[in-house]
């Protein structure tokens, strides 16, 4: 399971999930602030050098600056072996610092099934639908989740209601075609 940063999404989707979910959902910066999170509004903390110094190769890598050229660079995924190694919190601070970038938009997909909660520390409501029905209801489609936040550049897929299939569904034909369109 995997909390995911994704840099962008289609501007196709962007109009469309602007004009169906008109509300903004509004992140809950002391809640973050509290949990030691990085926010737009302490962007000089320790925690935002920290994720600048992350970040920089990422958007690199997107800029085709890296290294060496990386396919589907603006897709990036915060995993771990085990439970409680830090996925979602690593998920966040980095989407909020790749959000405070000038020209970037950030979405986050929340595809940790076990325990999808990136959605609700993000203040989105723990009942929306997200990357679960996308992928279970082909009458679904990504700007039916996606969601705006108080946050300019920053949009959130949460994961979407439980489902027993979650894992298969991750491995499906559709999460692969719903990873090349984002």
């Amino acid at each position: 399971p995997a909390a995911g940063a994704v840099a962008g999404a289609p501007a196709r989707v962007e109009r469309a999930a602007k004009a169906r979910n008109a509300q903004i959902v509004e992140i809950p910066l002391a809640k973050l602030n509290s949990m030691g999170a990085l926010t737009p509004d302490r962007p000089r903390s320790c925690i935002a050098e920290e994720y600048r110094m992350i970040k920089r190769p990422l958007i690199a890598n997107i800029e085709g600056a890296g290294a060496a050229v990386v396919p589907n660079a603006n897709l990036i995924m915060v995993t771990s072996a085990l439970s409680g190694e830090g996925k979602t919190f690593t998920a966040i601070n980095l989407a909020m610092s790749i959000s405070m970038e000038e020209d970037r938009t950030v979405l986050l997909v929340d595809g940790d099934m076990a325990k999808a909660n990136a959605g609700t520390l993000l203040g989105v409501a723990e009942n929306a639908r997200g990357l679960i029905d996308v992928l279970e209801h082909d009458n679904v489609g990504i700007e039916d989740v996606l969601l705006h936040t108080s946050i300019p550049n920053l949009r959130v897929i949460p994961a979407g209601l439980l489902h027993e299939r979650a894992t298969e569904l991750l491995a499906s034909e559709s999460m692969r075609r719903l990873v090349h369109e984002l």
